[in-house]
This record gives structure tokens, C-alpha cells and sequence, in this order.
């Protein structure tokens, strides 16, 4: 018998069986595939690395801008994927070794619950049944197939497909202009291939800050992307999308299409355990507990976040409430990141948000240029700091485009979860010359 049970080894679910085990537990972890789930497997680490590669082919190319002359640049790409590979191997050892040190059993398969009775979870793995006290999901999400015409039988590429391509593509179609679509036509357009996105909404990235990502945009279509907004997918075929927009229908043709309409929560091995849903998920109070007293559920299977820093910090609340530790789980500073080039980062409320709920707000932005850092290394670029403030002058967003977006944002995230005002940013001592600088300039205007 153990005294927790751990559907699912992504970042919820590795992060809480470790916390477990150090709190005392006597834990089980179940993983069908890798340790690491789908964010170290195939999606944020993976993808990363590559989009790292392509930066620096990017500023290899671009070196004379520097004084850094530098003739016949190349890229392989299979060798890029292999590093990728090795990357992904290496930190997956790193989760095993976490795992074996804390004392975690880790059961490789499906594993499926049989029944919960009596304040005991029944789950079956293989040929093996095993029990636990108590029960925290954190199944993740899975690729979300749109019931599209044709998507059935046409040939196409989901984010997996994607990364595992030894091949960089002649050209590509991309449906989806969210953070997975983004992120991937701003890496192989970086290498050469002709990119269309095709996105339903009126601005890539929705729910991004529609500033930030209409200037995100126009940075890659001068790379050569070619998008078509508010334009509804109306059928797929190997090679080519069918679709229209306020001027009629259109093809867009290309050697391979991307499907990138988002995810969704991976339900499966725990229905029988009848859960209260939320959503096409499992739903959660703040303490991460569900409508059965001895199941908790973190990450994306709770269908709200769907962000690895989101579920890591929800697996640490939910194992800290079956510890006895008060806790709890709130969502005011979740950092977003898109890793292209330029950077996109944002945490906190948008303008957007903020106009839709009739709030008082007011708007700090500054170009950053202004800080010398930023201008020192990036020749020629652009971009913008805005800092969001409420009627009491408390941090209450912040969003940037412009390199390092994805390195600055926790300074927001810190200013936000304090509930920090501007008259109190302002007195923090920023280490100069840093891009970091940018938000003491943007408050100072």
C-alpha cells in the first residue's frame, strides 16, 4: 500500500512525487511513455533547443551588422535534431536520477484506475494491480484534431511530427497561429522554408496583448511568413488547405502541413473514478482537490492553464494539501512566453482583458531602445515594455517584445505576486547595464 499514487511523470507529476517523498511519503509514479511527459519529450524543451539553433544561424548570417564577418554559413539541420535528442536524453536521466534518489517507485505503462472504495485507490499497470491511500492525476493533454474535412484522410504534421523531421521543409502550411504554430513558423522560416499561416482569430496568439503580437507579426513576415487572419480552415488535403476569409476562398499549397489548433486534456485511465468535469477536463479547487475527497489533479488535465510552470506550481500545492500544509493555488502572475525572435512575454492582465471587464488601468510603455543594453545587442531591432497598473497603482501586467522577453518577465512576475506598486518598483536597484533596466526606464516616463 502506498500512501500516494502519481498518474502521469510530466512536470506535475515527476515535481509532486518528488515533493512527496521528501515530505515522507511512500510514493508510486506512473509513466505510459518517457519520464519528462510532453513538455520534455516533445514540446517546450525540444522545441527550445532547436529555436536556439536557429538564433544562432540566424545571428551567424547576420554577423556583419556586429563587425563580424563571417562567409558561407551553413546549418546541418540533422544535426541540430540529434543535439536536440541529446538534450532531451540527458534531462530525462536528470528526472530518473530524482526519482531513484528520493525513493519514488516509477512503474513504466498505462496505467488505468479500477475502482476507488473505501479510502483506496485500485490501479492496474500491466499485469499488476497497486494501491494507494491517495490519488494525484496529472495526465497531461494531448494534440487536439479538429473535426476538419479531410483530416482523416490527408497527410499532415501534428507538433511531434514537427520536431522529429530530419528535413528542413521547402514550405509549409501552418494552421494555427497560437504559440506551438508560431514558435514553429518562426523556426523553419529562419531556415529557409516558405511559411502560411492560416489563423482564425483576427491576431496571432489570442490572449496575448494585441500590440505586442501584431508587432511579433510583422517582425516574421520580414522573415517571410505569410499570414492569413480571420480565416476559417473549410478543408485539409495532403499538401494543401482549403480556406476562407471575408474575400472568398482560397488554397494555400505546400510540401507539408502543420497542425497546430491547440491541446487537450488527457482523461484516460481515470473515468471510472467519476469525476466532476471542468470543462473537457477534470475540475479543481484552490487547493487542487477534486469532487472525490482522496484524488487531487495538476497540470494540464485540469484544462486551465496548460503551461509546464503552471502545472509545477499546482503539483507543489496539491502535495503540500495532502501534507497538511495550507495552501493554496491562484493564477494572477502566469508568465506566457513565445521563444521566437524577437521574444514575446507577458504575465498579469492585458489590456485587452482589462477593457472586456470595464476595469479602471492605466499604461506604461516604452520602446526598448531605451535601454542600452538592449541596443548594444540587437542591431536594428525594436520593441516594446508595457507595464499595466490598477486605480491603486499596483502591478497588475506586463508585457514585452524584444530579446531577452523570456529571461525578464519574472521581475513582473515577482512585482506582481507582491502586489508591488510603481512607487515600490521604483525603488528596487536594477544592475546596469541590463535589458532588465527597461522596466525601471518604463515606470520612470
Amino acid at each position: 500500500m502506498f500512501n500516494l499514487a502519481v498518474l502521469g511523470g510530466g512536470p506535475a507529476g515527476y515535481t509532486a512525487a518528488e515533493r512527496a517523498a521528501q515530505a515522507g511519503l511512500n510514493v508510486v509514479l506512473f509513466e505510459k511513455n518517457a519520464l519528462g511527459g510532453t513538455c520534455l519529450n516533445v514540446g517546450c524543451i525540444p522545441t527550445k533547443t532547436l529555436l536556439y539553433s536557429s538564433k544562432l544561424y540566424y545571428n551567424a548570417v547576420n554577423s556583419s551588422k556586429y563587425g563580424i564577418k563571417a562567409e558561407g554559413v551553413q546549418f546541418e539541420y540533422d544535426k541540430i535534431v540529434a543535439r536536440k535528442n541529446k538534450v532531451v536524453r540527458k534531462l530525462i536521466a536528470g528526472i530518473k536520477a530524482k526519482m531513484t534518489n528520493n525513493n519514488v517507485t516509477v512503474v513504466n505503462g498505462a496505467a488505468t484506475v479500477v475502482e476507488n472504495a473505501n479510502g483506496v485507490v485500485t490501479i492496474a499497470c500491466g499485469d499488476e494491480q497497486y494501491q494507494a491511500e491517495k490519488l494525484l492525476i496529472c495526465t497531461g493533454s494531448q494534440v487536439a484534431i479538429p473535426p476538419i474535412p479531410g483530416v482523416d484522410t490527408a497527410e499532415y504534421w501534428t507538433s511531434t511530427e514537427a520536431l522529429e523531421t530530419k528535413e528542413v521543409p521547402e514550405s509549409l502550411v501552418v494552421i494555427g497561429g497560437g504559440v506551438i504554430g508560431i514558435e514553429f513558423a518562426g523556426l523553419f522560416a529562419t531556415f529557409g522554408t516558405k511559411v502560411t499561416v492560416i489563423e482564425m482569430a483576427p491576431e496571432i496568439l489570442p490572449g496575448i496583448d494585441t500590440e505586442i503580437s501584431s508587432m511579433l507579426r510583422a517582425e516574421l513576415a520580414k522573415k517571410g511568413v505569410e499570414f492569413h487572419l480571420s480565416s476559417k480552415v473549410l478543408h485539409v488535403a495532403t499538401g494543401c488547405v482549403t480556406y476562407a476569409d471575408a474575400e472568398g476562398e482560397h488554397k494555400a499549397e505546400a510540401t507539408n502541413v502543420l497542425l497546430c489548433v491547440g491541446r487537450k486534456p488527457n482523461l484516460e485511465g481515470t473515468q471510472a473514478l467519476g469525476l466532476e468535469p471542468f470543462r473537457n477536463g477534470i475540475k479543481v479547487d484552490e487547493h487542487m482537490r477534486t469532487s472525490a475527497s482522496n484524488v487531487w489533479a495538476a497540470g494540464d488535465v485540469t484544462a486551465f492553464s496548460l503551461l509546464a510552470h503552471t502545472a509545477v506550481r499546482e503539483a507543489e500545492v496539491a502535495v503540500n494539501d495532502i501534507a497538511g500544509i495550507d495552501d493554496t493555488m491562484h493564477y494572477r502572475a502566469i508568465p506566457g512566453v513565445i521563444y521566437t525572435s524577437p521574444e514575446v512575454a507577458g504575465c498579469g492582465a492585458t489590456e485587452d482583458s482589462l477593457k472586456a471587464e470595464g476595469r479602471e488601468y492605466h499604461v506604461h510603455k516604452l520602446a526598448m531602445t531605451y535601454s542600452g543594453r538592449f541596443v548594444a545587442e540587437n542591431e536594428g531591432g525594436n520593441g516594446i515594455c508595457k507595464i499595466i497598473t490598477d486605480a491603486e497603482n499596483h502591478v497588475i501586467g506586463a508585457h514585452l517584445i524584444g530579446n531577452p522577453a523570456s529571461e525578464l518577465i519574472s521581475t513582473a512576475c515577482v512585482a506582481i505576486e507582491a502586489g508591488m506598486t510603481i512607487d515600490q518598483l521604483k525603488k528596487v536597484v536594477f544592475p546596469h547595464p541590463t535589458v532588465a533596466e527597461i522596466f525601471k526606464e518604463t515606470i520612470s516616463e
